[in-house]
């Protein structure tokens, strides 16, 4: 049995589950690496990552590097005398860092390698309409989420699924995997495979325009967009109301499939829904929110805002 000294990194919600259960099944941590603080919100006060909050929680040692190859940090680290890395949702890391202890460095990532490498797993793997998806480790190497398996768990994607729900499914699963990971690492048992090369679907960082609906597509692509985006970012679209534009951000939509004669994009309402329409069907909404406006559900917000007869999302 390996005396383990780990060392863990990470930045978001995603990321405090996976340390949580590392500490409640007793693993040695020896250091928690994290974002530095930021200013966030209106007031810009100053912000600490999540995994920083948990940290200071559980009276572990954290280090928020701004430079990952500076000198200092590198010394640092090195001080800590670790001899694993685990790295959830953090950021690429310089080979002087992943090299460094004797066991190694493993990532979770949220799908199912080698597919959806990169920033966004867990949103692609909706907007795509998959059917289902994974967890991943793997030991880093030079290039991003490509280094040898070491375990993988497959989930199957419901097909009214958002990306927050679908988030804290595999948040869940990723949790029991690493330390199931760490178990064999620590009992000097773990068995890595190459991962295939395949045509592998990729998984880039969100954009503004990612999230911008195409009316015009069909209704499974709009529908997979708004569930794989929501409740984060949001996609979005303009409400043309009289001659008032309007920023809109769509959440809890449905779909019906019927054939009709509506011009894309134009609003249908009644008191308690509201409907655009596609090329083959109808996406109804149930929640949104207007520029400037709360979050609200689409009934309560027909209580007091009137669509003109020409209302268009475009």
């Amino acid at each position: 049995m390996r005396d383990l000294r780990i060392v863990f990194m990470g930045t978001p919600d995603f990321a405090v589950a996976i340390l949580d259960a590392l500490v409640k099944a007793k693993f040695n941590v020896v250091g928690v690496i994290t974002a530095s603080d930021k200013p966030a919100g209106r007031g810009q006060k100053i912000s600490e990552s999540a995994v920083k909050k948990y940290a200071l929680q559980n009276n572990l040692n954290i280090l928020q590097p701004t430079n990952l190859k500076s000198e200092e940090f590198i010394k640092e680290l090195e001080s800590l005398n670790a001899n694993l890395q685990i790295v959830v949702a953090f950021r690429m890391l310089p080979k002087v860092v992943w090299k460094m202890p004797k066991y190694g460095t493993f990532n979770l990532h949220a799908s199912l390698l080698p597919n959806y490498r990169g920033a966004a797993p867990i949103n692609w793997a909706i907007i795509n309409g998959e059917t289902k998806t994974g967890v991943t480790t793997f030991f880093i190497d030079e290039k991003i989420d490509t280094g040898n398996i070491i375990l993988q768990e497959e989930v199957e994607i419901d097909k009214t699924e958002t990306v927050g729900e679908l988030h804290d499914k595999l948040m869940l699963i990723g949790s029991k995997l690493v330390v199931e990971t760490v178990k064999q690492i620590e009992q000097n048992n773990v068995k890595t495979f190459k991962q295939p090369e395949i045509d592998e679907k990729p998984a880039p960082k969100i954009y503004n325009d990612t999230c911008k609906i195409n009316w015009n597509d069909s209704l499974n692509n709009i529908y997979n967009l708004i569930r794989g985006l929501n409740p984060y970012p949001a996609a979005w679209t303009t409400l043309r109301n009289n001659n008032e534009e309007i920023k809109v951000k769509i959440y809890d939509i449905k779909k019906e499939n019927i054939e009709h004669l509506h011009k894309i994009g134009t609003i249908i309402t009644s008191k308690e829904e509201i409907k655009v329409a596609v090329s083959n069907g109808f996406i109804i909404i149930n929640s949104l929110q207007l520029a400037g406006k709360r979050k609200m559900e689409s009934k309560s917000l027909l209580n007091g805002f009137t669509f003109s007869q020409n209302a268009l999302m475009h």
